[in-house]
């Protein structure tokens, strides 16, 4: 799944509104991610919690362009029938480097990120 996450750490992606990801985020919009390395051998995450919505009008445009930026085809892809948009605003954020030794951890809760208690 590919994503995209703006300056202020919302994750963004596209998907059919068929999936079981936009259903159960319907109807629960508390969203989890782990998102790790892509590269073997690379040992660093990121644990992401957080609350998923639906954009429309300005703000959906604003994270579609920064989605094509990345992802090209998106633009294509936004024609198929049934094609939706989450974004997830974070709550927390746990980035963890385990190529390190000893690993280092860093958090960044819903206040320092922002949000209220």
């Amino acid at each position: 799944m590919g994503i995209v996450v703006t300056d202020e750490f919302e994750v963004f992606f596209d998907s059919a509104d068929t999936s079981r990801k936009v259903a159960n985020l319907r109807r629960n919009p508390e969203i989890a991610l782990v998102i790790g390395g892509t590269t073997g051998g690379d040992e660093r995450t990121v644990q992401y919690e957080g609350v998923a919505d639906e954009p429309a009008g300005a703000e959906l445009q604003r994270l579609k362009e920064l989605y094509f930026e990345s992802f090209p085809d998106g633009r294509d892809r936004q024609a198929r029938q049934g094609i939706t948009y989450i974004r997830a605003r974070p709550t927390l954020i746990r980035y963890t480097d385990f190529n390190q030794d000893p690993p280092e951890t860093v958090e960044l809760d819903r206040l320092e990120l922002g949000g209220s208690a």
